[in-house]
Order: C-alpha cells, then structure tokens, then sequence
C-alpha cells in the first residue's frame, strides 16, 4: 500500500509541485490569521500584547448584538448582498446561454473577450470611473442629463442611488467572466440531444428550455450555493470608495463598519468578534444551501 502511494507520488510530482503555490497561499493567509480568533474573546490592548491581554469571554459579542447600529448594518449588507445574488447570479446563465445561441464565431469571440475585460480591473479603478461618470458637474450621465433639460443628479451624494450604482457596477464588472463556468458546461451536453430535439420539431426556444438549461443545472446549483455563502462577503473597496456620510443609511456595511471601528477606532477585539460572528453567519448559509440541494436533487458540494 505505502510503495503504491509513493509510485502515484513520484509518477504525478509535476502536478503536485503546481499545488504548492496555492497551498502556501491558504497557509499563511487563511489558515495562520486564523489564531488571530481568539483576539474576539480579549480586551485586546496593542502595547500589552496578545498573552498579556484580559480574557473577558463574549463581552464583545454581547457589545455587538446590543449595539442600536448593528442592525442596520446588518441589513444593509444582506439587502446589497440579497440583491447581488438576485440580480448577479442569473446574468452569467443568460449571458452564457445568448453566446452559445451565436453562430457568428468571430463576432461571438469578440464580445466574449469584451465582457471578460472589466473582470481584471481593480474595485478601486471601477470606483474611480464611476465617481468620474457620476459627478455632478463634469461626469458624462449629468452632461446628458442637462442636455435633456433636467436638473443634475447627485448620484453619490443621495442614499437610495447606492444599492443600483453598486449592484449594476458589480454585473458590468463580473458577468463576463461569469460566463466561464457556464460555457465549460455548456461544451459538455451532448448535441445529438439538440439533433433528437430538432427531429421532434423543437425550436431554439424549445431547445434551450429542455436541453441547454438542464444540461448546466449542476454548474447552477454548485454556483448558487457557493454564493450563498458570500452574501455577507461584499466588496469593501467599492462600498468604501462610493460610500460617504451623506449615504451611510445605504452604504455602511460590515467591512466599512469593522474598518472604522477597528483600524482608525483601535477596537480590535470588537472588530474581531464581528467578523467573526459575519464568517459564522455565512458558514451556516451555505451548509443550510447545501444541505437542501442534497435534500432536493442530486449535486451538492459535499
């Protein structure tokens, strides 16, 4: 057994060794800063250091749920993250779907190259380009709407734009390379489905609803879950960049809200055990998702 172990060993090494980068990326920053937990149940102070801090248990916890902000907070990030599941998750099925309904190949790979690109631009470059667009006096979208006749819109100044201005951003930024997955999966069905379902005299609309959507079911179910369980998980760049205290009803969420009170507050067990509480929020959202895709079909991711 142990010499059949280190014949696999020797015979994959090339792929094993391509691991190692991403296994030392998961050790020292998701594993390591994990001891770092235990700072949640200390009243952490800076110049004491870690083993001299106080132990005060779930103090900061109990601070957190009594606290009048938390809720809003909280809601505000699962209302954007509600939204970007809603609007976010079904764009790369209708975008995949509409590219592989293309039958100009040249054109197709055009536009698929097209919409990947913005995927590689930071949150802080999309933040700048929108603040750009958006302002009141020189962005493009108030030029036109002056032009219109109408007053200017202070886009970033007013609480209800916030929610639209991310979420649209984020589809722009992530639907294309979305598409990815999709596509692979789309790739795999089988087309003498697609030749049987012509010969029953089904159209493009009848082939896509009984052939391509159950095709990718099981790429849409482990994508589903998946984001599931980073709705809590929003884009702290974006938030704080397009974020100001004239939108803070809108815009404070749990990373903009941790940063200000444990960076520039010095609350680092209070930040902490916030985090902490969010990550343990999000590990049930995906357990309880995956729990009922393997209650209700057959994919699921464990």
């Amino acid at each position: 057994m142990k010499s059949s172990i280190i014949k696999r060993f020797k015979r994959d090494r090339i792929y094993l060794l391509l691991l190692v980068p991403l296994l030392l990326y998961y050790a020292l920053f998701r594993y390591a800063p994990m001891f770092g937990i235990a700072v949640s149940f200390l009243d952490y102070n800076l110049f004491k250091g870690f083993w001299a801090s106080d132990w005060v248990g779930l103090k900061h916890y109990n601070m957190f749920i009594n606290n009048p902000d938390a809720w809003n907070i909280i809601r505000n990030t699962l209302v954007l993250g509600g939204l970007k599941l809603l609007f976010l998750y079904p764009a790369p099925i209708i975008l995949a779907i509409l590219f592989h309904e293309m039958r100009w190949k040249k054109y197709r790979r055009f536009v698929q190259t097209v919409s990947y690109m913005p995927f590689f631009l930071s949150s802080v470059v999309v933040s700048s380009i929108l603040i750009m667009l958006l302002s009141p006096s020189t962005g493009w979208i108030n030029q036109l709407i002056v032009s219109l006749g109408f007053e200017p819109i202070y886009f970033l100044q007013q609480s209800e734009w916030f929610r639209p201005i991310y979420i649209g951003s984020d589809i722009w930024q992530h639907v294309g390379f979305g598409t990815i997955i999709y596509l692979a999966a789309l790739s795999s069905i089988d087309p003498q489905l697609y030749e049987a379902a012509k010969i029953d005299g089904a159209g493009r609309w009848k082939q896509t609803l009984h052939v391509t959507l159950p095709g990718i079911v099981p790429a849409m179910v482990i994508v589903f879950i998946l984001q599931i369980g980073g709705i809590l998980e929003l884009s702290f760049d974006k938030a704080f960049l397009l974020g100001n205290t004239a939108t803070l009803e809108t815009s404070d969420i749990i990373s903009t809200y941790v940063y200000r009170i444990g960076i520039l507050g010095g609350s680092f067990s209070y930040a902490a055990a916030i985090d902490l509480s969010m990550a343990v929020i999000s590990f049930l959202f995906i357990y309880s998702a995956n729990k009922v895709s393997r209650r209700v079909g057959e994919t699921s991711l464990w």
